[in-house]
């Protein structure tokens, strides 16, 4: 004879044995495995020897991540699982980080891995002036795509010699079909590094007394902030908020502070910071170092983007060497890696991703001055802020104020390119105009172009046409009055064989596939701006409706300069929409 069913009255006891029954005891064994996706072993035996004695604090996720890409060519889900477990994360923090970053290759379980080479072909404006939307159709019809992936991909800071293609980490410019195809076949994949003054170049120079002098006491940190005050230098990374100024803010923060450099200089058109990291690296490592001691930084992060991939091996390798010689004083200096992002050009952003986090802009106030990295007071500057730091404190304050024309103070680094005979850096006067850039610095035009129309700053910094080349290309009123601003100092220059609806358009889709997504105005607003920007006639109210939307309610600055281009073109080109 069976016994009869358990049942319970509703004081929760069984009414066969009286005795209380555990609500989340449930009355069957428990399941042989946790739900959810379960370690395999042999995954977690690779990350494991993958990361050795490496440290697995969190901060770290990224970087761990790219040793998963760049030894297997993708994350699987299994090694993802694997890196959670071994760094105490949660699967979904892992997830979310490495689907945010444009570099990470996610293959998830039943999906194939990526061909083992990717090949990217640059879709910024000066690439596609120079032809690169031609030159990825006829690579994709001239490759085996299970063994070379060909996929566009935003700007890669070599502007100056368009068309880029990167082979594996292996930068090509001025790249035709055949080049690209030869170099693949020749595995010629690895970044080349092209440093030109190294580390003994530089000490015999002078380079590392002036930081050698701060040590020993000879310099008084006051006063080289004031000095940096005197000189009217700028950060350049865009926003030109007063460098001695910011000096003087986390001067007055409580310690520990620290610092962070901004070296993912991703606005299209921008490729200064490169060329000063390739040209002389070490000038701009006294100049941190230097802003280090007199702020009293505890730990310096530079944080470079995945593009530069050279320039990351390089920093790494000479920071090391000053390591060795005595010259990080108490200070500590670590090269984070980004993962192609451009938001991470936002200061908030980069500081996001060096915690190992998507790199989602902050809401301000608080400020980085006053809680930035792991919430403590933060320096922030972009390289070449930096880099005149040396030269201003020895040969004092005035030899770089009294550069400039018009109102403009100090030297500017414009990365030129487009429609110019010679493009590049060019180190000129603040204030110094366009057309006085061109032709001057540039060579004039290109041979069979005219001049119609110039970007003062970059993909957000607007357009404007050649008859108003004459305006000082500076931070403040001369470029805000008509809509623009000078940002990073970035110069593209258009002809009349370009066509300037065509460039926003190419601007617009490149903000739609760098936006976060953290807010609405700038997520939706790009992919309906983009909608609009495509149609063969512009709906002109629509579109001011929708830039006002995403400049006001916006919460960063991508969002809120998207629209200028858009805007300019309306404004001074209305011919052509």
């Amino acid at each position: 004879m069976t016994d009869a069913p358990v049942s319970t009255n509703n004081s929760g006891k069984s009414r066969k044995s009286g005795k209380k029954i555990h609500p989340g005891s449930g009355r069957r064994k428990a399941p042989v495995y946790n739900k959810g996706r379960q370690l395999d072993q042999g995954h977690e035996e690779e990350i494991k020897a993958l990361l050795g004695d490496r440290s697995r604090q969190h901060d770290l996720l990224i970087e761990h991540l790219h040793l998963i890409q760049d030894t297997y060519g993708h994350l699987s889900a299994g090694h993802l699982q694997a890196l959670a477990h071994e760094m105490t994360m949660p699967m979904t923090s892992v997830y979310e980080v490495a689907s945010f970053y444009a570099h990470f290759d996610i293959v998830l379980d039943g999906e194939t891995p990526p061909a083992p080479l990717t090949i990217r072909v640059c879709d910024s404006l000066s690439c596609q002036l120079a032809g690169a939307a031609t030159l990825q159709s006829e690579l994709e019809n001239n490759v085996d795509p299970a063994n070379i992936r060909i996929v566009r991909a935003p700007c890669m800071g070599r502007c100056d010699i368009a068309p880029v293609v990167e082979i594996g980490h292996n930068h090509i410019g001025k790249a035709d079909v055949q080049s690209v195809i030869a170099a693949a076949n020749n595995g010629e994949t690895h970044a080349i590094e092209e440093t030109r003054i190294d580390l003994d170049a530089y000490v015999s120079g002078g380079g590392y007394e002036l930081l050698k002098a701060c040590y020993a006491g000879k310099y008084n940190a006051d006063d080289i902030v004031k000095t940096m005050q005197d000189s009217g230098l700028r950060g350049l990374g865009g926003a030109g908020f007063p460098s001695g100024l910011k000096w003087k803010i986390v001067r007055e923060q409580p310690k520990p502070r620290l610092f962070a450099i901004n070296g993912d200089e991703g606005e299209p058109g921008t490729f200064k910071d490169r060329h000063y990291l390739e040209q002389d690296p070490h000038r701009f490592l006294e100049g941190t170092l230097i802003a280090a001691w007199t702020c009293e930084i505890e730990k310096v992060y530079i944080y470079i983007r995945d593009e530069y991939p050279a320039i990351v091996t390089m920093l790494r390798r000479e920071v090391g060497r000053l390591v060795d010689m005595g010259l990080l004083g108490e200070t500590q200096v670590e090269v984070r890696r980004g993962a192609g992002a451009y938001i991470c050009g936002e200061e908030s952003a980069m500081i996001e991703s060096i915690e190992g986090k998507r790199g989602l802009p902050r809401n301000r106030p608080p400020f980085p001055s006053e809680r930035g990295l792991f919430q403590l007071p933060t320096l922030t500057h972009n390289v070449e802020t930096v880099y005149w730091a040396r030269d201003i404190i020895e040969r004092g304050p005035e030899w770089f104020s009294s550069q400039g024309r018009g109102e403009g103070n100090g030297f500017r680094s414009f990365s030129v390119s487009g429609r110019v005979k010679e493009p590049g850096v060019k180190v000129a006067p603040a204030g110094i105009t366009a057309q006085e850039l061109i032709d001057e610095y540039c060579g004039g035009m290109a041979d069979g172009h005219t001049f119609k129309a110039y970007l003062p700053g970059g993909a957000s910094g607007g357009i404007l046409p050649a008859s108003l080349s004459d305006v000082a290309l500076d931070f403040g009123e001369a470029l805000f009055k008509h809509g623009c601003f000078v940002g990073s100092h970035a110069l593209i220059v258009l002809s009349d064989k370009d066509s300037v609806r065509d460039a926003a358009l190419n601007l617009m889709e490149f903000f739609e596939d760098e936006s976060c997504g953290q807010c609405t105005p700038c997520r939706n607003g790009t992919a309906k701006a983009v909608e609009l920007m495509s149609k063969d006639k512009w709906d002109i109210d629509l579109l001011n409706d929708l830039k006002t939307v995403m400049m006001d309610a916006s919460i960063c600055g991508l969002g809120q300069a998207a629209p200028n281009p858009m805007a300019s073109v309306i404004r001074f080109f209305p011919e052509e929409v």
